[in-house]
């Protein structure tokens, strides 16, 4: 994790809060952030977040209009948006801080693609959530490999609504900064409002970057265990997708507790993540931890 650079942010801050490092890895190898992602912690010391604001160029009143959206969605896989800014200012929206790694880096961690438990077991647990935001007609939209940060006791799904806070609907969104192409379900990508079914090609994309380092895999690339729900998932078209709760069926079925309804719960017991990905969260935590910033004097006014 780099520390941002004085000449990006205004004294190493945005709103209230002092930025201690970058979530994600500088350009050029950052890939296909949907946001710029910090954490961050308040002037008196006493809050540690995760803070987000938006790429250049984008739209700041879209941005904060998705971000109160993205205070709707709740659930234990998502990360939820606690604070957000005023429409003056810069904008950002704060979630509340945990060791976490986002998913590509995850797997340059890992050095290459992630075990087969650990694939099931998170894309059961996004699919739950995608299920859950769904039959409440609300539609992720911005679902994408770096969305997805990895945690001891699960995943966690952000950046809410980023492909519809890239582009109006009806204007081709395929090479716009911050958008993956490879998480974007064709429809999506040509303009058209984002679906529920588009989350279920999102996902299946982020699946494939997981288990195969990339998000447009062949069908034979794919382990065989996650190959017919995977390939279903990136059906081109919609139609053909299973949706979110038929995915989570197929990747966590039901107990013989559970008659109706499946849970990824079961598929996160300790040992679901790499040893190498928990060291680095170890890490992360510790250097946190550590980490000491200058706080202004009471008598600065700051």
């Amino acid at each position: 994790m780099e520390r941002p650079r004085p000449h990006e942010e205004s004294a190493r801050r945005i709103g209230p809060y002092r930025l201690i490092t970058r979530l994600d890895p500088p350009a050029p190898h950052q890939g296909h952030v949907p946001c710029r992602r910090f954490v961050a912690r308040s002037a008196d010391g006493d809050r540690t977040v995760l803070l987000s604001a938006p790429l250049p160029g984008a739209d700041p009143a879209r941005f904060l209009t998705e971000a109160r959206a993205g205070q709707r969605l709740i659930g234990p896989w998502i990360t939820p948006v606690t604070e957000v800014s005023e429409p003056t200012g810069s904008p950002w929206y704060a979630t509340p801080y945990l060791p976490l790694l986002p998913l590509p880096v995850a797997v340059a961690v890992h050095g290459g693609p992630l075990p087969e438990g650990t694939v099931r077991a998170f894309g059961a647990a996004l699919a739950e959530t995608l299920a859950a935001a769904h039959a409440q007609d609300v539609t992720h939209a911005g679902v994408s490999p770096a969305a997805v940060l990895l945690t001891a006791d699960g995943p966690r799904l952000t950046c809410f609504g980023a492909v519809r806070a890239a582009v109006p609907d009806g204007e081709p969104r395929a090479g716009l900064p911050g958008l993956d192409p490879g998480a974007l379900a064709p429809e999506q990508a040509s303009g058209g409002r984002p679906r529920p079914a588009g989350d279920v090609y999102a996902l299946g994309a982020v699946l494939a970057y997981a288990a195969t380092g990339h998000t447009v895999p062949e069908r034979s690339e794919l382990p065989p265990a996650l190959r017919q729900s995977v390939s279903g998932c990136l059906a081109r078209d919609p139609a053909n997708r299973p949706t979110a709760a038929e995915l989570l069926t197929a990747l966590a079925p039901p107990t013989p507790h559970e008659t109706v309804l499946s849970s990824a719960g079961s598929l996160l017991a300790p040992g679901w993540l790499p040893g190498r990905v928990v060291a680095a969260l170890a890490r992360q935590s510790s250097e946190l931890l550590a980490a000491e910033l200058p706080y202004p004097s009471q008598n600065s006014g700051n």
